[in-house]
């Protein structure tokens, strides 16, 4: 068990070490629940990196087969537009919980310990506040383009689908900024001892 593992367990639950420093009765649970949300933080990262590649994919196949071969794959730009689409939303939801976007801290980085965490915990409020509205927002879409029937323009297929599957990416937002938001009022030492970012 490496120092920092160790200072996480100290930091996260009491008991969580024994006296010298092995892991004690409440190590394995810290360490599972842990890991338990790394999985699942990586598995969105690790979907959003697919429809990065799949729309990279598209781009790529759809201007070699027009310039070279002139055959264009049919629906190409609905399917790029839509997987973009699915591509933002499921990114949201990764780099709103790790705080791993781009940020302006100029007066946070000048702020106190407790001027610091109250801008982290307004931050986060507003930005669970906002995303809420848009996963609203978003599902009204979802439910009018199923209704309308909305297809692509050669297959004609419904793309109402993709338009879900983007919604859940914003869902998957919500659920990941209220942990954080949870863990910034009452468990601040945790984003210490994981060195995540707060959100500016």
């Amino acid at each position: 068990m490496s120092d920092l593992e160790r200072e996480f367990a100290r930091k996260a639950a009491p008991g969580a070490l024994g006296p010298e420093g092995a892991p004690g009765p409440e190590g394995a649970v810290v360490r599972a629940r842990r890991s338990a949300m790394d999985r699942f933080i990586d598995g969105i990262e690790l979907l959003a990196a697919a429809f990065v590649g799949i729309v990279a994919a598209d781009i790529f196949i759809s201007v070699l087969l027009r310039y070279f071969f002139t055959y264009s794959i049919p629906d190409s730009y609905d399917f790029g537009k839509q997987l973009l689409g699915i591509l933002i939303f499921w990114g949201i939801a990764a780099t709103s919980y790790r705080g791993t976007h781009i940020t302006v801290d100029l007066v946070w980085a000048a702020a106190g310990p407790r001027g610091k965490r109250a801008i982290d915990v307004f931050a986060t409020l507003v930005l669970l506040l906002v995303v809420s509205v848009q996963t609203a927002m978003l599902f009204d879409k979802v439910r009018m383009t199923r209704a309308d029937n909305v297809l692509t323009f050669d297959l004609r297929l419904p793309t109402w689908p993709f338009a879900l599957v983007a919604w859940l990416g914003d869902v998957s937002a919500v659920l990941l900024i209220a942990v954080r938001t949870y863990r910034l009022v009452f468990r601040p030492e945790s984003f210490d001892a994981n060195a995540i970012k707060a959100v500016e």
